[in-house]
């Protein structure tokens, strides 16, 4: 059986939106291959999809929690965008991201039970879409955007001011490209050779002498990871910084999710 790697793991978790279980579990199904892992997701998730009889639930909310060492973030769903902007839908969506503290990133009996009542006040298919937790020392920061369709969470190795940590999940938030990880070692080794690959293909073209085109690529594949890897992004509020320089001393960050409502269905 492959070593499946935490790194492996986020890096997976990134590019296809879904929960970190579900994500081991295609790696070990496939040995390690991070392309084969993606593809079975991918066949996974249209299976869901197709066997859905119900009403399709395109509209939600994310909520987030944090209580000490621990924080989670979730993803609920509903079928119209005039009940995901109920306060009733967002007091929910509150709630099951606070139980999803205790849980173990499965959905509770006590979490089915706030949304069975929730069906029966709203007449919607109402469900859960996604739920993430992070634990551990340091510090957390949060952010969900005013519409309530996007937010983030975040972890870092050590204490931070709230206002840093707000900043960088709103960084996440905003920034384009979407980071894909922490650090450049953190991207799927699938997409950094197809990006090494496009890169090598345009120096090849160019005509330019071996060493020179050498250059062109290990300088290009630098300037992919500054844009993808989230410690090396230039920071959206001030681009003369990067992440990594918001966070003082030897604090860095150790985890984030981004949910965007919709994405992982």
């Amino acid at each position: 059986m492959a070593n499946i790697s935490a790194k492996d793991v986020m890096g997976l978790r990134n590019q296809t939106g879904l929960a970190m279980m579900e994500c081991k579990k295609a790696l070990v199904e496939a040995d390690g291959n991070l392309e084969k892992a993606e593809e079975l997701l991918r066949k996974k998730l249209k299976g869901k999809m197709e066997g859905k009889s119900d009403r399709v639930a395109g509209e939600g909310r994310i909520g987030i929690a944090i209580d000490g060492n621990t924080a989670a973030i979730v993803e609920i769903k509903a079928e119209t965008d005039f009940t995901a902007k109920n306060e009733k839908f967002v007091d929910v969506t509150n709630q099951i991201a606070k139980l999803a503290l205790a849980g173990a990133g499965e959905p509770t009996d006590e979490m089915k039970a706030v949304l069975d009542d929730l069906r029966i006040s709203t007449g919607e298919n109402i469900s859960i879409g996604r739920m993430e937790k992070l634990e551990g020392n340091g510090s957390f920061g949060q952010y969900v955007h005013h519409d309530g369709k996007t937010g983030v969470l975040v972890q870092a190795s050590a204490e931070a001011s709230d206002e840093v940590m707000k900043q960088i999940a709103m960084h996440v938030t905003a920034a384009h490209p979407r980071p894909l990880g922490l650090t450049p070692d953190d991207i799927p080794s699938a997409m950094v050779e197809k990006e090494r690959k496009f890169r090598i293909e345009q120096a090849i073209e160019s005509g330019k002498p071996e060493q020179i085109a050498e250059k062109m690529v290990e300088g290009g594949m630098k300037k992919f990871f500054s844009e993808v890897a989230l410690l090396e992004q230039p920071f959206v509020m001030d681009p003369s910084k990067k992440i990594k320089d918001l966070l003082s001393g030897d604090t860095t960050l150790t985890a984030f999710f981004r949910m965007q409502v919709g994405e992982g269905s």
